[in-house]
């Protein structure tokens, strides 16, 4: 077997297999976007594709916003988290990774092991503390409190965005320096105009973050229906007395918060790639 040969039948390999992965990653979500439109009932069906479509699940979903199920209330609640959650904690994250970047300090070193160390944590090990000082301040049960949990743990973050950083040459800075910049000129009209992909990045990620969480949410909303997110809200409709007759709305519930995120994740694609991939390398 020659050279262009066996390469051909490497690549047909990688592409068979790459195919079957696709398959299995596309399937689920096939499958959850057709059963939101199936007009059959019950969670459990011995087929795939429906038998009768219709558009009354998401008709249910939508037209309930003072009922049990509120999920456009709680749609609303995680867009306004989410947004919030976003501009403070890109803020906070480029603020930080900028200073650690650009600026020397004493004890900077220490403060970056230490960070590091603690990034390795997984963050509910701190639900509970983070719940009695929420409940100390009385913020509990309230959409403030989450904007709060996902806003400061922002900062642990900032690896990727100083790293991103790093690859800014101090030259640009020495210039400008030269040239009578102080260094909040010297952040907003040199850094930041070159640091779009980190910034978009950054901000996706935070404003991901909310429509996705559960645990956080779950402790600190505890049972007030009206303000709980769409992934506890969700969650709710999932019980054994409702689960056949709403797991069709469940769906199209699941398909309505992935059609926000999905659009900009594809509109932002571009510059997320440049952020993570230019973010990861130290220069």
């Amino acid at each position: 077997m020659n050279y262009r040969a066996k390469r051909k039948l490497n690549l047909t390999l990688v592409y068979v297999i790459l195919a079957i992965l696709a398959c299995i990653w596309v399937f689920p979500i096939i499958w959850i976007v057709l059963t939101s439109f199936r007009a059959e009932g019950g969670a459990f069906v011995p087929y795939i594709i429906p038998k009768q479509f219709t558009l009354d699940n998401y008709a249910k979903l939508l037209t309930n916003p003072n009922g049990t199920y509120p999920f456009v209330r709680w749609f609303m609640n995680t867009l306004i988290v989410a947004i919030f959650s976003c501009l403070l904690s890109t803020f906070i994250t480029i603020a930080m990774a900028y200073a650690l970047s650009r600026l020397r300090f004493k004890m900077r070193k220490p403060f970056l092991k230490v960070a590091l160390v603690l990034n390795m944590f997984p963050g509910f090990m701190s639900m509970i503390a983070i719940y009695y000082i929420l409940k100390a301040m009385n913020l509990t049960e309230s959409l403030v409190a989450l904007v709060i949990v996902y806003s400061s743990g922002a900062a642990l973050g900032f690896y990727i965005a100083k790293g991103f950083f790093d690859t800014i040459p101090m030259t640009l800075d020495e210039s400008a320096m030269i040239d009578g910049a102080n260094k909040w000129q010297i952040f907003t009209q040199i850094t930041l105009p070159l640091s779009k992909p980190i910034i978009v990045y950054t901000s996706l990620m935070a404003f991901m973050g909310p429509w996705m969480d559960f645990i956080f949410a779950k402790v600190i909303m505890g049972d007030k229906v009206e303000n709980y997110t769409v992934a506890i809200g969700l969650y709710s409709m999932m019980t054994k007395t409702t689960a056949n007759s709403l797991f069709m709305s469940f769906t199209a519930g699941c398909v309505l918060i992935a059609i926000p995120i999905t659009i900009l994740f594809i509109y932002m694609q571009k510059f997320y790639v440049e952020g993570i991939t230019a973010g990861s390398v130290k220069g």
